[in-house]
């Protein structure tokens, strides 16, 4: 018997895990700490990608500024 959620991405985790562990955080961060943990997770997944983005955009100008300084100087 094939589960829907066993193609998402915590498919290794069935439903009543999922519950435990929020149950769990829950206790140890307390319900007034969770939205500040939820901004906190956020700006850094905001920092993240945007680290990438700005990682892609040096990496596809090194090549660029590597070609035409080779030009240059030939």
């Amino acid at each position: 018997m094939r589960r829907w959620y066993r193609d998402r991405m915590l498919a290794f985790l069935d439903p009543p895990e999922i519950v435990l562990i929020l149950v769990v955080v829950l206790v140890l961060f307390g319900g007034a700490q969770l939205p500040k943990l939820a901004k906190n997770l956020g700006k850094a997944q905001k920092e993240f990608k945007d680290g990438l983005s700005e990682g892609s955009k040096t990496a596809e100008t090194k090549p660029a500024e590597k070609a035409a300084d080779d030009s240059s100087t030939t």
